[in-house]
């Protein structure tokens, strides 16, 4: 087979190799390979230490410094355009759509992973008598996981491998997930999340790295646009399980007043399946033949170039066509890249930390800082205003329910037993003498003012409900949730409490359907992007990545003012449908941008860093923009606009990398 159809320089050729399904007993080719190597050089190459070792005054020795720097350039783009020749030569067809399939459960193991702490935390504050700091630092936890894992296996997927380093991170994700769903304490609950997120933070910067060094040119736009759907499957996922599981309370046993298994620990254990079942379709998957070729593992990137190839032919029905890319090859490549981009870092960590400061190297220096601007502007609109909306339907729902609420003045009732729900009244003033309050609920009810002789409460379960300034004469509290601290400024005259429940201070509505409520918009809301991920996956290509982000940026930037005009809880619903089914373009083509802007032996170090500064600019939008809820509006929206405006600007000044080979 002749190998020149490979390669510019005719020195790099051999007429005289063996067949390519061969990969050993090559002694004499060996031989006759190593003295044609010998030649490949030129004088004025250098030697493969790489110009980090050489000095200004080294360099001028052979070259001009530009020139050298061109030189290496060039030789960069030919080592990137032999390798693109090779998957032409592989194809596409079985092999990666089975990969894509498998990375795909990855992806969706990260969609699902946003979501799980918003939809047990109205469960799990019941069980954990979480306060309201603590439901907020709950809720912020993954993004704070998520931020450390995508930075940390990022880095190390450069050094280890993208396959290994996935397995490890979605490893240490299901673990943590699964003791999550049974550990009882809220320092517990809170360290499980936390290394929970920090394991799944690997997903996204690997999976896109790992699943584009199998994609020739003309296809890798359009299949890593397919794959961000997994995410959106992720998000139905879990919605649908939240939907399906939590809302059965029935579903719990308990050991004593120790130990407790409610509903919405089944669905913190379905929401590893994803993970888990990633875990066990990637044992079957090969290696990035590109991470071998970097570490001088040309046989390993041969086999599995030969896999891709051999898969995808007998797919096609041509099981008969042989792979005509030689391993020697492979190996010429591997002696190139050497030559012209490694950096002779020899420890381990040092090699991960000198990735990094290479991403910010003169080389990709302003690529790096823009890619930072356009991904905090997009994160801190994106997460900012999706964790508003379901708050701002919450605060809706919570305004309607107020103004249904019931009022009496100055009632006088006596002898009366209540053992019927009180629900969202407020009695002020009122005299209640020898009445009794048996085997019922108070939701939202409000006592001010008045006065309670000789009553009796027993089984009474409560939710935000007070008593403000009242008297209490002569009153039995007998297995109640009726604490002191729901009793404001209230004097207790010769009354009683025994055997209180145990029990934790609620302040929202405790109501199954609001609870189907939430689910339901969380669906919606995620179904809602599938036009958009469709959408950009077939005009990708077509229209390249830089339209593709500044065009549904703009776009995104214009619907944010419609959210002046949702003044109700459809209206709110419609927006949200809207924003996100826009935005989502513009995310798939930030993440096809960031994996073709770097090289591969950088690539996941710089997603991975970018991802991390997403999750940090996730953290800060939603912080600043649910601090907002129920005072403006106005503000959110300025925010999130301007944001989006000036990704989109930025994004322009970003290089269109469509048609490119990757380098």
């Amino acid at each position: 087979v002749n190998d020149g159809g490979y390669y510019r320089n005719d020195s790099r050729a051999n007429d005289d190799e063996g067949h390519s399904d061969s990969t050993e007993g090559h002694d004499e080719d060996d031989e006759i390979y190593e003295g044609e190597y010998q030649g490949i050089p030129r004088a004025d190459s250098g030697k493969p230490s790489g110009m980090d070792g050489v000095t200004a005054t080294q360099a001028q020795q052979f070259r001009d410094l530009s020139a050298y720097e061109g030189e290496r350039k060039k030789d960069q783009e030919e080592l990137a355009q032999q390798y693109e020749t090779i998957l032409q030569e592989c194809g596409h067809g079985k092999f990666q759509w089975t990969l894509y399939f498998v990375l795909g459960l990855a992806l969706m193991a990260d969609g699902v992973e946003i979501f799980v702490v918003g939809f047990v935390l109205p469960s799990a504050q019941i069980d954990m008598c979480l306060s309201e700091p603590n439901k907020g630092m709950l809720g912020l936890i993954v993004y704070l996981g998520m931020m450390v894992g995508a930075f940390v296996w990022g880095g190390l997927a450069d050094r280890i491998g993208r396959r290994q380093t996935l397995l490890i991170s979605l490893s240490i994700n299901s673990v943590f997930a699964f003791f999550s769903s049974f550990v009882q304490g809220y320092s517990s609950f809170l360290f499980c999340r936390l290394a929970s997120g920090v394991g799944i933070g690997g997903s996204i910067p690997i999976v896109f790295s790992y699943y584009s060094e199998f994609l020739a040119q003309e296809k890798r736009g359009e299949h890593l646009s397919w794959l961000c759907m997994f995410w959106m499957i992720g998000g139905i996922y879990a919605s649908a399980m939240a939907w399906a599981i939590i809302p059965h309370y029935g579903w719990s046993f308990q050991m004593g007043s120790a130990y407790q298994f409610h509903s919405w620990r089944v669905f913190v254990l379905v929401c590893a399946f994803p993970s888990v079942a990633a875990i066990s379709a990637l044992t079957t998957m090969p290696e990035s033949p590109r991470f071998f070729l970097e570490n001088g593992k040309h046989d390993e990137a041969w086999m599995i170039l030969k896999q891709v190839h051999d898969t995808n032919m007998r797919a096609k029905g041509y099981p008969e066509r042989v792979f005509s890319v030689n391993v020697w090859c492979l190996f010429t490549l591997y002696l190139l890249y050497i030559l012209f981009c490694v950096s002779p870092v020899s420890a381990f960590f040092l090699q991960v930390w000198s990735n990094f400061q290479t991403v910010f190297s003169p080389q990709y220096r302003r690529t790096t800082y823009m890619m930072m601007a356009v991904w905090f502007s997009m994160s801190f609109s994106y997460y900012g205003l999706t964790v508003w909306f379901p708050d701002m339907i919450k605060y809706l729902q919570k305004q309607e329910y107020s103004s249904r609420t019931k009022v009496f003045v100055k009632e006088e009732v006596k002898h009366i037993t209540f053992n019927f729900t009180l629900e969202n009244q407020v009695h002020r003033q009122g005299e209640y003498f020898n009445d009794k309050f048996m085997n019922l609920k108070m939701r939202s009810m409000v006592f001010e003012d008045s006065l309670f002789e000789e009553c009796y409460f027993e089984d009474i379960t409560s939710t935000n409900t007070f008593f403000k300034n009242c008297t209490f004469i002569a009153t039995l509290f007998y297995n109640t949730d009726l604490f002191k601290y729901r009793l404001i400024n209230c004097k207790l005259i010769n009354s009683t409490f025994l055997h209180n429940k145990e029990g934790c201070l609620l302040s929202d509505i405790s109501d199954e359907n609001n609870a189907y409520m939430v689910y339901f918009v969380s669906f919606l809301g995620t179904l809602a992007v599938l036009p958009g991920n469709i959408v950009s996956a077939l005009l990708m290509d077509k229209i390249g990545r830089l339209r593709m982000l500044a065009g549904s940026s703009v776009i995104s930037c214009v619907s944010c003012f419609f959210l002046s005009f949702g003044n109700s809880e459809s209206a709110m619903i419609a927006l949200l449908c809207l924003f996100g089914g826009i935005s989502i373009a513009s995310w798939n083509a930030l993440d096809v941008l960031t994996v073709e802007l770097y090289p591969s032996d950088k690539r996941t170090t710089a997603f991975g860093f970018l991802n991390a500064l997403c999750k940090l600019a996730a953290v800060l939008g939603i912080s600043i923009f649910t601090s907002f809820v129920g005072i403006t509006k106005a503000v959110p929206i300025l925010f999130a606009s301007g944001a989006l405006a000036a990704g989109s600007f930025l994004a322009l000044k970003l290089p269109e990398t469509r048609g490119q080979v990757l380098q």
